[in-house]
């Protein structure tokens, strides 16, 4: 009776283990009553103030602990780190949880959240984190052909076996996290694949994908054409409008110049579908994919890019051929940072930024992403930054971190701005009833480990704004071209916030009255508008 009585227990407190696991809301990505997409954890906003590790730091436990103590101690909030196919699963159907556990108690310890990046069939296009079992059996996991009957080292997205393969175990390792981390949510968001798409040929050559080629377009992918024609990206517009808008046929009937790249990026995405789909059958928290840009940005009908990868120009066949994904994040090494941003908010995209050049200019740029409401800034290689590169971005993710909880819960498309210098010393901008004229004093220069200048403001109230950033001054003025508008302080200091919660530390008047922000700080002024 004693054992029965001792086993009902037992079993009683895992039912209501499990069900307060269950009860526990997921990480979920919502629209604020102000149009800003966020993911909310624990019922809060939660942006990501993050760095992505070097591929292979992550593979070592011992290797990755003291990087992940000194992430901490520069103000990181998360961190962006690996997991391998070819480590989570060495032999077929035996999986390695050490790895993966390491990581997540390694976060846990330095109070940081983590995005996973599932390292599976694609890593830059290639298949190099592939388990052996896999690399070995091309019969059974065929590849790319970048010539008819050439294989290369990418596993090909025709390849059933490989996807199924994939899946698997990919809904393992998210099978795992959800047993070991759902009650904690230390990992928040995964990304399913890296860098998708081909390289060397604009679509894969070999018997089976040229057959597939030859065929007409899949009824699904037109129909969303046809939906959508409203919202189509311009560049699917221009494919569809130099063929007639004929919406049935083969693919270069139907998407002439742009034939390949849709073609291949509609298979790709039907394959990370099926991954994405398994791993949320386990545990369903957001998911996301990741671009190698073009860097002509759009302006190159051939691909110097991965084809088929999900660069904004793809957007309309992705979100066809792969509607669970939440969305779509920009690996960024281009120089036109501001157009980056304005080509991964369209068609509603939330920016996400989860790859970034590892440089000085992230101290400024993650201002000017805030400002753009980016759920995600992550600077690749973090844990590889040398010590004048790391102090600077340091600085920066310093006087943001606990401005984070208080900005997300103000946030809106009309209720900040980012700022940042791209050539003009001048800029002039608009919130509410102010005109914002913006005078940037530094420009970008890597050998001397400075920054460009870069801010954002948020506006709180009608006539009330935070503004933090560096390099810069600002004048508001009001908008009313009527003479007789003035303008006055009625508040001005500078400060910090903790945990979201404003502290002043300097009441700013007389001949500090001018907003001048040379390193990095936080202002909150206030005005008024009299006759």
């Amino acid at each position: 009776m004693k054992k029965n009585r001792v086993f009902s227990l037992v079993t009683v407190a895992l039912i209501v283990t499990t069900f307060c696991v269950d009860a526990q809301k997921l990480p979920y990505i919502t629209v604020n009553r102000e149009g800003v997409k966020q993911l909310i954890v624990d019922e809060k906003p939660f942006i990501f103030l993050s760095g992505e590790l070097h591929n292979s730091t992550a593979s070592n436990l011992r290797y990755l602990s003291p990087r992940m103590k000194d992430l901490k101690e520069r103000y990181l909030n998360s961190v962006i780190a690996t997991v391998s196919w070819e480590l989570f699963e060495p032999r077929e159907g035996e999986y390695d949880y050490a790895l993966v556990k390491g990581i997540i108690d390694q976060a846990r310890e330095n109070d940081m959240k983590l995005i996973l990046i599932w390292f599976g069939t694609w890593k830059n296009t290639w298949s190099t984190y592939a388990p052996e079992w896999v690399k070995t059996n091309i019969k059974r996991f065929p590849r790319m052909q970048i010539k008819n009957g050439i294989n290369s080292g990418a596993l090909s997205a025709f390849g059933e076996n490989t996807r199924k393969a994939d899946a698997k175990a990919f809904a393992e390792l998210m099978r795992y996290i959800r047993e070991y981390d759902a009650k904690e949510q230390t990992v928040l968001m995964m990304q399913v694949e890296n860098e998708t798409g081909l390289l060397g040929t604009s679509r894969d050559r070999s018997n089976i994908a040229e057959a597939a080629f030859k065929e007409q377009v899949p009824v699904t992918l037109i129909e969303y054409l046809k939906q959508n024609k409203l919202n189509l990206t311009s560049e699917m517009k221009n494919m569809l409008q130099l063929t007639g808008n004929k919406l049935t046929g083969t693919w270069r009937e139907v998407f002439g110049y742009g034939a390949d790249e849709v073609f291949s990026a509609w298979y790709v995405s039907q394959y990370v579908e099926d991954i994405i789909l398994a791993g949320k059958a386990e545990y369903a928290i957001p998911m996301y994919v990741n671009a190698w840009l073009d860097g002509s940005f759009s302006k190159d009908l051939v691909p110097n890019y991965p084809s088929g990868g999900p660069v904004s120009k793809m957007f309309d066949v992705w979100r066809a051929g792969a509607p669970s994904i939440d969305l779509y994040g920009a690996d960024v090494y281009l120089d036109d940072f501001k157009k980056v941003c304005d080509q991964y908010t369209q068609q509603g995209n939330p920016l996400f930024l989860p790859e970034l050049a590892p440089s000085v200019r992230q101290a400024a740029y993650v201002y000017y992403a805030l400002g753009r409401n980016a759920m995600c800034f992550a600077p690749f290689a973090v844990d590889g930054f040398n010590s004048e590169t790391a102090a600077v971005v340091a600085r920066s993710y310093q006087s943001l971190k606990g401005f984070l909880p208080f900005f997300s819960q103000h946030c809106g498309k009309d209720r900040n701005i980012g700022l940042l210098y791209t050539g003009r010393e001048e800029e002039i901008c608009q919130l509410g009833n102010y005109r914002i004229q913006v005078h940037y004093n530094q420009q970008r220069n890597e050998n001397e480990y400075r920054s460009e200048s870069g801010g954002l403001i948020l506006q709180t109230d009608k006539d009330e704004f935070f503004i933090c950033g560096f390099g810069m001054q600002l004048s508001f003025y009001p908008v009313s071209e009527k003479s007789d508008m003035q303008i006055e302080f009625l508040l001005h200091e500078e400060g910090s916030f903790d945990d979201g919660v404003w502290h002043s530390e300097r009441r700013m008047n007389g001949d500090e009255l001018s907003i001048r922000m040379m390193t990095p700080s936080i202002r909150k002024v206030k005005f008024h508008i009299y006759k």
